[in-house]
């Protein structure tokens, strides 16, 4: 299941473990939360996504 959340967009691999993104929030018909201070939003901050 995790890759095909991966794939869809809706999951993300990061350094913190695995992370939920802005679209799936919107897919649920929520807002994402926002970013917590210091750290980029999840749709811009790098992470292993970017690599593949």
């Amino acid at each position: 299941m995790e890759p095909f959340l991966i794939q869809s967009g809706l999951l993300k691999r990061t350094a913190r473990g695995r992370e939920v993104t802005a679209g799936a929030w919107k897919h649920l018909g929520l807002e994402p939360p926002a970013p917590r201070n210091g750290e980029p939003s999840s749709d811009t901050a790098p992470g292993q996504g970017d690599l593949l």
